[in-house]
């Protein structure tokens, strides 16, 4: 799923496309991608036509177009949704959903495999849309509270990879992120927050900025072709990963053996010696965690969990 970073990609690469431009006319391909838009996708041709949109906005994980009055289109990516800006005679990509024409003859397409995401109409939501009012605030957001949120975690019931994947508490980080946070930070993902300490929870949650901050730099992850650019083009980020996805690799700051373990419906990627869970005795170097129950020791592939 695009994480914060991917998502912030998206929206910067259509702002100089989408600024200041007029809606000339929606074709909706496929109504499972406007199903979130309740009175169906004729009502959504009719309210999105002609709407004059504003610089496209971001939180978290969700990406809104402001539109000139107040109200806004929202729009969700989640697996494996994407935004491609293309002449309105180019070949169209397989599982392309929705078409928007522009009046100065740009094309904007929502092209999404699996239909987990999908684009509505947000009455009002120009500022924030009040669909994802819920949403926390994400560690880029200029009035996010730092000290706030890590006092919010450690008095939590949870684990710290819990609460860092808790859109209520902080948007935007996801399983990836969360994972390599959590190896910058030397904090095993199954940690109790309330045994965390509030200058290691502000530690997680810088480590949780400076890896997106870079992962942005580089264009977002890409581990296949379900999340790429408006132009079509990757991110390569998964290059510099340190644990997710390195199963069986070596630890980059200790050499010890990166392992998988059960988390939710997920997993982790994490180094069992960096980052040693509560009671759980150290590794020499060289050796690698022996718990078969949760540690996956085959290889699996990259960005999966």
């Amino acid at each position: 799923m695009p994480e914060l970073p991917e998502v912030e990609v998206v929206r910067a690469g259509l702002e100089p496309f989408l600024t200041g431009r007029r809606i000339a006319g929606v074709d909706v391909l496929d109504e499972r991608a406007v199903r979130r838009h309740e009175a169906g996708a004729a009502d959504f041709v009719r309210r999105l036509t002609g709407l004059e949109l504003g610089r496209p906005a971001r939180r978290g994980k969700y990406l809104w177009l402001p539109a000139v009055g107040g109200d806004a289109v929202l729009a969700h990516l989640g697996m494996s949704g994407q935004f491609r800006v293309d002449a309105p005679d180019a070949p169209l990509a397989r599982n392309t959903r929705v078409l928007v024409d522009l009046d100065d003859g740009t094309q904007v397409r929502f092209v999404d495999q699996r239909l987990f995401g999908g684009l509505s109409f947000s009455p009002g939501g120009a500022q924030l849309p009040p669909e994802i009012a819920r949403i926390a605030r994400d560690p880029f957001d200029e009035r996010f509270d730092l000290p706030a949120v890590a006092a919010a975690m450690t008095a939590r019931r949870s684990t710290v990879k819990r609460a860092l994947l808790d859109q209520r508490l902080v948007s935007g980080i996801g399983n990836i992120y969360a994972d390599e946070a959590l190896w910058r930070a030397r904090t095993h993902p199954g940690t109790p927050t309330r045994l965390l300490g509030a200058r290691r929870a502000r530690a997680v949650l810088r480590a949780a900025r400076a890896v997106m901050a870079e992962a942005l730099a580089a264009g977002g992850t890409s581990f296949d072709a379900l999340y790429v650019h408006v132009d079509g083009e990757r991110g390569y980020f998964d290059r510099e990963l340190a644990v997710h996805g390195r199963l069986g690799e070596p630890c980059p700051r200790c050499g010890a053996t990166i392992v998988r373990e059960a988390f939710m419906n997920r997993s982790s990627h994490l180094c069992p010696r960096c980052q040693r869970g509560p009671g759980t005795a150290a590794i020499r170097p060289g050796k690698a965690s022996s718990r078969k129950s949760v540690v996956d020791a085959g290889p699996g592939p990259r960005g999966v969990g």
